[in-house]
């Protein structure tokens, strides 16, 4: 099965305004995804196109209703004020490197379709590190982009992250560059070992500083209550020879789910 694409709006008559592109696909902590989901339902984005395709997960997701649909991920369309929003999420990245060139070439090639100016992809940057404040690291693939975005507190660090980026967050700036658009990827700092809403919500407040947006925050702000509980009740408080607190590691891996 080659890539397969459904339509859902007329795109001849799509007049759109200062288009930027978000993606935000699973990943580290599910920090992307969060926000890209957040954003589609805060901002009642519609649905343009469904995605397919034979890089992913050979399964199907079960709805509410208990109907099935196949992996896959969607663009949506959100306008605001100031840039209308082609907002990229779903289900899946690609699992193998093949797939993720082809699927980074279709994204980039809506990118070009729908004359898009910024691209903005969001994810993860694992810390290990459990309670530390959360802040946002920045890559991009213009040098020019780097002010404007530590004016609005992305911080960027020489090499950082050390390893690179991994899967479409980082491959979507190399493509766009070479479509001359420009891109960042924003990365949200989280342990890396659980979904984090709280690291979602700092992303969140920076994306819509960097777009001059205001977008209510309320539904992060209950996924990051809940998630404090889960957190809660996973953790079992150890206090060692040193005075320090230390915190068992769950009994099973259904406790605590890495999201790569």
């Amino acid at each position: 099965m080659n890539d397969e694409i459904i339509y859902h709006m007329d795109q001849e008559n799509l007049e759109l305004t200062n288009p930027v592109m978000i993606v935000g696909l699973p990943g580290v902590g599910h920090v992307g995804k969060l926000v890209a989901d957040h954003l589609i339902e805060a901002l009642d984005a519609k649905k343009m196109i469904d995605i397919y395709s034979e890089h992913f997960p050979p399964q199907v997701m079960v709805k509410e209703d208990s109907t099935v649909e196949l992996v896959g991920n969607r663009l949506y369309l959100a306008k605001t004020d100031k840039a209308d929003l082609l907002i990229l999420a779903g289900d899946s990245q690609s699992t193998d490197p093949a797939g993720h060139y082809s699927l980074c070439e279709l994204y980039i090639g809506f990118a070009s379709q729908f004359n898009v100016n910024r691209i903005f992809t969001l994810g993860g940057y694992p810390t290990g590190i459990v309670n530390e404040e959360n802040y946002v690291i920045g890559a991009v693939n213009n040098v020019e982009m780097i002010d404007g975005l530590k004016e609005q507190g992305i911080q960027f660090n020489p090499s950082e992250p050390p390893g690179g980026i991994v899967g479409a967050s980082g491959l979507i700036l190399a493509f766009a560059k070479l479509r001359n658009i420009d891109a960042a990827c924003l990365m949200g700092t989280t342990t890396g070992y659980i979904a984090d809403p709280k690291s979602s919500k700092v992303l969140l407040g920076k994306l819509c500083g960097i777009l001059d947006i205001e977008v209510n925050a309320d539904a992060l702000d209950e996924k990051i209550k809940n998630m404090d509980q889960i957190v809660e009740k996973l953790k079992d408080s150890v206090i060692g020879e040193d005075g320090e607190e230390y915190y068992e590691s769950p009994a099973s891996d259904e406790d605590l789910v890495y999201f790569g």
